[in-house]
């Protein structure tokens, strides 16, 4: 084993951070009062952690040098939903499509979905899968540079230049995809999928808002999926369905009309230290968006919109 820090990116913000190696894989530590270790970039992984006890093992040693965490946290693949451990856990709420076909993913959609992939093509949206090259970063700064808040609050992404993105992007380059819509030479948004055996993940999808009425994101979609049919994928994921108590978004709502839905697959929280197990039983580690009502947290999220609109 071996002990060290490790860069990874926190709300688009390259931070170090405690690290150890367990057979060869990276766990990383984060947060302030809730120390929480995990498995370096999980979620894009081919494979699920192997053997969680080591890892458990090596994170309650008792050398000086081991990052201290309260909290080891893993999970498993979204095609493995049965618990496999006795640790304690929770059902982590995933958006997935269960692909069997193109086909059949398409005439599930609602008839509106379907009619913005037709607008989109009708409107002059081309979309293409395009290598990881300058032309591409240059492209995905344009994109990211179109608008400094997305989704009622301050997007992370935007002001970075050729060569944070080029970094930001640089992961998993060996297995990615990046499926790009154009309106003429104008890249309008861009997607990079992951794929990790018969996992497909979406790691990123940025439309330009500027050119929302052309649907590129809906586009963007449809190639994607029919890339993951051409591939054997079994399911595509695009992140979490829902997050803790924030109940309806627009973002769940775009996530459903495109035809993914819920799939429970439990997460493991093992308490490391005293400290991580009061958290555990009060479920503190769920953060503000898992303990407060969802009533307080619409209310937030309806006044940090207004205040970026006004700083607009």
């Amino acid at each position: 084993m071996a002990v060290s820090t490790f860069e990874i990116s926190i709300k688009g913000k390259r931070v170090k951070v405690p690290s150890l190696a367990v057979n060869g894989d990276t766990i990383v530590v984060t947060g302030r009062w809730i120390k929480m270790a995990s498995v370096h970039d999980e979620v894009w992984s081919e494979k699920e952690v192997e053997d969680p006890d080591r890892c458990i093992e090596a994170l309650t040693s008792a050398d000086s040098e081991t990052p201290r965490a309260d909290i080891f946290t893993f999970t498993q693949k979204p095609t493995t939903t049965k618990p496999r451990y006795s640790y304690p856990f929770e059902v982590e709420s995933i958006a997935a499509v269960h692909l069997t076909s193109f086909k059949e993913w398409w005439e599930g959609l609602p008839q509106e979905s379907r009619k913005n992939v037709r607008r989109s093509q009708k409107r002059g949206v081309e979309v293409r899968v395009k290598e990881f090259d300058d032309e591409l970063i240059h492209g995905i700064v344009d994109v990211n540079n179109d608008s400094p808040v997305r989704q009622g609050r301050h997007y992370s992404h935007y002001g970075k230049n050729f060569g944070q993105v080029k970094k930001d992007h640089s992961a998993f380059i060996e297995r990615s995809e990046f499926i790009c819509a154009y309106h003429g030479s104008e890249m309008i948004g861009f997607l990079k999928i992951v794929f990790r055996g018969n996992v497909a993940s979406i790691l990123q999808l940025a439309p330009k808002l500027s050119h929302s009425d052309m649907r590129p994101a809906n586009a963007m979609l449809a190639k994607a999926i029919e890339r993951c049919e051409a591939r054997g994928v079994s399911y595509v994921t695009y992140g979490l369905f829902n997050y803790g108590n924030k109940g309806n978004t627009p973002l769940r709502e775009f996530k459903v009309r495109n035809g993914f839905g819920e799939i429970l697959v439990p997460r493991y929280y093992v308490p490391i230290t005293t400290w991580g197990a009061v958290c555990i039983r009060t479920k503190l580690y769920r953060g503000l968006l898992g303990i407060l009502p969802q009533s307080v947290i619409v209310f937030f999220i309806r006044m940090r919109a207004k205040m970026y609109n006004i700083r607009k």
